[in-house]
């Protein structure tokens, strides 16, 4: 009789974890289109990234407030989070595009999900399912097509350092919201996110200097291919959807996935940003987008449809070779508050019994043997 437990666990999960990481990169994809118009009003790439963080952190605050015990359980790992995932990768993205083209920038940042399959399995020595491994070498194949990295290709050193470290800071964000759940104390997704955006909102105000913006403009009106609109409007999609969206989502589909099949689905967010740009600003969309578009998705569905990679032998006990372990045990073994015997523990408790038993038959047998004697 086969059970169903491990199939309503884990499907359900693994369902909303993909249905989260989609519309996170979805969210994620449109942080450009809107940011675009904001830029060619007048206000600078830093100062709108500045404006997107401490707008979406201004937002959570009522959640981080909610979430306060979060900053004495686990401070290291918001901090963190507000370092690498929030002000890390824009600090570096925005230095490596100052020096390198954006295509080349775009595609060395999305190195993160390879790099991320290195750190998990390597340096946390934990298995890696076949599909995501394959899902993020399609899918980087496929950010090249999307970013024509092959225009205006140049090498300079310093960018391409900046790039990576943008990489580095991406495989921080998915370490970091799989870490959140994980320990005697775990953190709820939503502070992760809250805190997060806040640290990075203090740490990006120390470098772009937002009172020299001019933020009179976000009073006026913008351009959106040729259609005229206010400036609040492209900032509050911004801000609500690009960052405050895009980030809970994220953290919590990090929760359901593996970090590296969460990290494969996010390079959609490249996809979704040049669809966009197509749509909603006008941008030309060509033949190699489209193809590398479509390598995208195909690495996304290898990496999500692949089965977990199971877990390593962790050293069975040599005393009970050939003991089995009894049936629901792994289903035990992960409730909440129970804690997993090991196989061979349970062997040699039943082991022990039987022979407590045998003496115990052999002792009565012996006394009815003496009483019949006498």
């Amino acid at each position: 009789m086969h059970s169903s437990k491990p199939l309503l666990g884990r499907s359900p999960g693994r369902t909303l974890g993909l249905t989260l990481a989609l519309v996170s990169a979805v969210a994620f994809g449109g942080s450009g289109t809107a940011a675009k118009p904001l830029i060619e009003a007048g206000l600078s790439p830093l100062h709108v990234v500045w404006l997107r963080v401490t707008g979406a952190a201004v937002v959570l605050l009522p959640l981080a407030y909610r979430h306060r015990d979060a900053v004495l359980r686990r401070p290291g790992l918001l901090i963190g989070f507000g370092l690498l995932a929030v002000a890390g990768v824009q600090a570096c993205y925005f230095a490596a595009i100052s020096r390198i083209p954006v295509g080349v920038a775009l595609l060395i940042e999305y190195l993160g999900p390879p790099l991320l399959i290195g750190y998990v399995r390597f340096v946390q020595r934990r298995p890696i399912s076949r599909g995501a491994a394959i899902g993020a070498g399609v899918a980087v194949a496929g950010l090249a097509c999307v970013v024509e990295v092959w225009n205006g290709l140049s090498f300079d050193l310093l960018g391409v350092l900046f790039a990576l470290g943008a990489a580095c800071c991406q495989v921080g964000y998915f370490v970091l919201a799989d870490a959140g759940s994980r320990g005697d104390r775990p953190v709820d997704p939503i502070a992760v996110s809250a805190y997060g955006l806040l640290i990075g909102s203090i740490v990006l105000t120390a470098f772009t200097r937002p009172w020299e913006a001019d933020w009179d403009k976000l009073g006026g009106a913008v351009v959106m291919n040729g259609h005229t609109l206010p400036a609040l409007v492209p900032a509050a999609w911004m801000v609500l959807i690009a960052t405050v969206l895009a980030y809970l989502t994220g953290v919590v589909a990090v929760r359901h996935l593996s970090p590296p099949v969460a990290g494969v689905v996010a390079n959609l967010e490249a996809v979704v940003a040049t669809v966009l740009a197509w749509v909603l600003l006008g941008e030309h969309l060509g033949l190699p987008q489209v193809t590398g578009g479509l390598l995208v998705l195909a690495g996304a569905f290898a990496a999500q449809a692949s089965k977990p990679a199971a877990p390593e032998a962790a050293g069975t006990p040599t005393g009970a070779a050939g003991a089995t372990e009894p049936a629901g045990a792994s289903d035990d073994a992960g409730d909440t508050g129970r804690e997993a015997v090991p196989a061979g523990a349970t062997a040699l408790g039943e082991r022990l019994a039987r022979a407590a038993g045998a003496e115990a038959r052999d002792s009565r047998e012996g006394g009815r043997g003496r009483s019949r004697g006498q």
